[in-house]
């Protein structure tokens, strides 16, 4: 009779244990939303709506190329820098030569140059991953500072309909937001390298061991992560208008704020692009409320921070 009950309490506890992997961060996002949706009556409008997206889009594609890198048990802090960079040598470009498109290849080298260093560095090198983008993250502010001489790069013309142009009400941002998070969770889910991102996240001498080259995958987690991070620069610097040194800065908190709170383990091994979306969708409901009651903005740094905590904390003890 006893070794029923404790039977029973067991699947009872598993079973809310395999329901809150599944659902949690779902369940999260729709009590923010119904309990913020009582705070603000414009909360839930269609423009309000479309205005919480278009801010989380930026971060969100940051967070898309964190994914990867969280999922193999790594960090990339440079992202951010690598944005500075980006929307100064892409600014440089554009303004020099008046070409959209070479904005647009100066912008995603950057990046992927930054990353491919990263993977590098943390493959080949054995760096590990928090040293390494701590100081790639030197290396693109300084560049961007050098090259800048610390002072902004003005934009006109066309390349600013990038990030401020307009499908209907949908802005562009949000439709490049959505097409990137979908390609990451078809690579995630589909393909063999997705499936080797997991495994090296899980144990990697256990996958280096099976022949898989975790060199290689790691390399390609990186540049992938730095890519997006020079995507993300390119359209801030369209929907601003600018190229500075320092723009980008904090982003990489929120990014990684963003897949933890979605699920993903600090020990790697786990993590969807669903539920990086849904993070990136609860900081950024969390921000737009604070805005739409009038809290002060610099409370938005701080509860990131705590977010983090709090999401690592659960996932850990859970």
């Amino acid at each position: 009779m006893m070794e029923k009950i404790f039977s029973h309490s067991g699947g009872q506890k598993l079973a809310f244990s395999d329901f809150y992997e599944k659902y949690g961060v779902l369940l999260v996002f729709i009590l923010e939303m119904v309990l913020f949706s009582f705070l603000s009556d414009k909360f839930l409008s269609t423009m309000n709506i479309l205005n919480v997206l278009r801010q989380i889009a930026m971060t969100g594609i940051l967070a898309i190329g964190m994914t990867f890198v969280c999922i193999t048990a790594g960090i990339d802090l440079s992202v951010g820098a690598i944005i500075a960079m980006t929307t100064v040598l892409t600014s440089a470009v554009v303004d020099g030569t008046g070409s959209t498109g070479l904005g647009i290849l100066a912008g995603v080298g950057c990046g992927l140059a930054i990353g491919l260093l990263n993977g590098v560095g943390v493959a080949y090198g054995k760096m590990p991953p928090f040293v390494m983008t701590l100081g790639t993250t030197s290396i693109a502010s300084g560049i961007a500072y050098l090259y800048s001489n610390g002072m902004p790069i003005m934009l006109q013309g066309d390349f600013l309909k990038l990030g401020n142009g307009m499908i209907g009400k949908v802005p562009y941002v949000v439709i490049y937001f959505v097409v990137l998070l979908i390609f990451g969770y078809m690579i995630l889910r589909n393909t063999v390298f997705g499936r080797h991102v997991y495994a090296i996240g899980s144990n990697k001498e256990a996958t280096r061991l099976s022949g898989i080259s975790v060199t290689r995958t790691l390399v390609a987690v990186y540049t992938i992560s730095g890519v997006l991070a020079g995507v993300a620069g390119i359209i801030y610097c369209s929907q601003l208008g600018i190229g500075t040194p320092i723009a980008g800065k904090g982003y990489e908190l929120t990014a990684i704020a963003a897949v933890f709170v979605g699920g993903a383990s600090v020990s790697g091994g786990s993590g969807t692009m669903w539920g990086t979306f849904l993070g990136a969708a609860i900081i950024g409901t969390l921000n737009n409320i604070m805005n739409l009651t009038g809290v002060n903005p610099y409370l938005q740094t701080l509860l990131s921070g705590v977010i983090i905590i709090l999401a690592v904390l659960v996932r850990k003890n859970r």
